[in-house]
């Protein structure tokens, strides 16, 4: 009994071991451009889902729940999105939002 539980923590840690020593596939600053769905509303400030998660965002504009937003930047753990609405991140003047 004892060597079969040895031998299961082993492989369980040779395991994990590997899956813990990879890098992230998916870097925050590579959402950018990503669109997703307000889980809250945004004014100015609320939650969007990413994937499954949900993140911290904001938005100069006001937002409503399930709106579709798109990610324009990252301050901190924060997402900064705009609303995808008119098909792009930028805004009426054309210019990029930063």
């Amino acid at each position: 009994m004892v060597v079969a539980l040895g031998t299961y923590a082993y492989i369980t840690y040779r395991l994990s071991k590997k899956a813990l020593a990879k890098k992230p596939i998916v870097s925050p600053e590579a959402m950018v451009g990503s669109k997703c769905r307000a889980a809250t509303q945004l004014a100015p400030i609320g939650y969007v889902r990413v994937g499954s998660e949900l993140w911290q965002a904001s938005s100069s504009s006001t937002v409503d729940v399930g709106e579709e937003v798109v990610i324009v930047g990252i301050e901190g753990m924060t997402l900064v999105v705009s609303p995808a609405s008119n098909g792009n991140p930028e805004n009426k003047e054309g210019s990029v939002a930063n």
